[in-house]
């Protein structure tokens, strides 16, 4: 599978909901959907490294879906506001160089 760049994975999942008449849920609902998706990755991430194993009724699910789920809404949620994630991260990446620059140990 080819690489593929933020701007076209902010256009494939804007392609994939535009084929639907109900569109992007609103801010809020997308927020509340954000929530339970963290929730999930938290929950296999604490059966993974944590302490608390995974029943053995519960459907077998990995990190990396819930990753991808909290990909895809954060997506929609960005989409639906019309960010720009590129440029939402290159600006936070410009943050941490200036301001957070002295704050790690460097190698």
């Amino acid at each position: 599978m080819a690489e593929k760049t933020v701007v076209q994975l902010q256009k494939e999942v804007d392609e994939h909901i535009g084929q639907f008449k109900e569109g992007y849920f609103s801010p809020l609902a997308m927020m509340a959907r954000l929530t339970e998706e963290l929730g999930e990755l938290a929950r296999e991430i604490n059966h993974y490294y944590g302490e608390k194993p995974k029943k053995k009724t519960e459907k077998e699910k990995t990190v990396n879906e819930e990753i991808g789920d909290v990909l895809f809404v954060l997506i929609c949620l960005a989409n639906s506001l019309n960010i720009d994630l590129q440029q939402a991260h290159d600006m936070v990446m410009e943050k941490f160089r200036t301001r957070d620059k002295d704050r790690w140990t460097k190698k």
